[in-house]
């Protein structure tokens, strides 16, 4: 096929070009002595080593896996619940919840933060990281789902009605055999949805009140000033972190059943 259509392989290099090229010079300037990111002056580590006596960056760090895994935690539990009861459970109105749950994937993000900030502040609940972690697993929640869902339409019923012929008691059947076979969709989709987490900053802005800064919105009150190389190094950070979370999350979901 490539020999045939050269202007494949052109156009597939062009896109990649276009995508990762920005992210590399980015990755390349952290390392940058010079504080002037456009002008290369040799390299350093100087700008890891501030990032990591910058306390309040520091905190937002915290304030990031704080919620990051927190929220992961309520949207996978939920997520799985709802995946299970959906796919094995059949009910009227099933395509109602199914819509609702799914809703948050295809609305626009600004819509969902200005909803949830509405939402918060009608039922008088002061915006705070519970309120940051409440709308990440509210958008995390539909993304376990699929994945989970996905993952259950493809294993053999069958399995567990051998266990259950062999003896094992529904709960058995569901920990030994189910579960087993489930957990690299769950895993995935749990890295996922943390990754998601830690890198969202649409939702968290409208939904993040006094203290409860997180590192997206730390690095867009440092780049409202100008762009340093601080700045550099911790988007290198985000970047490196968040494509191995995905890469790590869509290799275990690749696992064959």
């Amino acid at each position: 096929m490539i020999k045939r259509y050269p202007w494949l392989l052109a156009a597939s290099l062009g896109n990649l070009l276009f995508l990762y090229a920005p992210i590399a010079v980015l990755i390349l300037f952290s390392f940058n002595a010079s504080r002037l990111s456009a002008r290369w002056q040799g390299g350093t580590l100087q700008w890891y080593r501030l990032l990591a006596e910058d306390e309040a960056l520091l905190a937002a760090v915290q304030n990031s896996l704080l919620v990051g895994l927190v929220s992961t935690v309520i949207a996978t539990v939920l997520g799985v619940c709802a995946a299970l009861a959906l796919e094995r459970f059949p009910f009227r109105g099933q395509r109602a919840i199914e819509g609702a749950i799914l809703l948050p994937l295809v609305i626009p993000e600004v819509m969902m933060g200005v909803a949830l900030m509405l939402f918060f502040v009608s039922i008088k609940l002061p915006l705070s990281l519970v309120t940051v972690t409440i709308g990440h697993a509210a958008f995390n929640l539909p993304i376990v789902v699929v994945i989970v869902r996905g993952r259950l339409r493809k294993l053999d019923p069958g399995l567990e009605e051998a266990a259950r012929d062999l003896g094992a008691s529904a709960w058995q059947a569901f920990h030994r055999v189910t579960v087993p076979l489930l957990m690299p969709a769950i895993l995935g989709a749990t890295l996922l949805a943390f990754t998601i987490s830690l890198d969202d900053f649409i939702v968290t802005f409208f939904t993040a009140g006094p203290g409860a800064t997180t590192l997206p919105l730390k690095v867009y009150s440092m780049v409202k000033s100008t762009v340093t190389p601080e700045i550099n190094a911790l988007s290198a950070i985000l970047v490196l972190v968040s494509m191995g979370l995905i890469g790590l999350s869509l290799a275990l979901q690749r696992k064959p059943v």
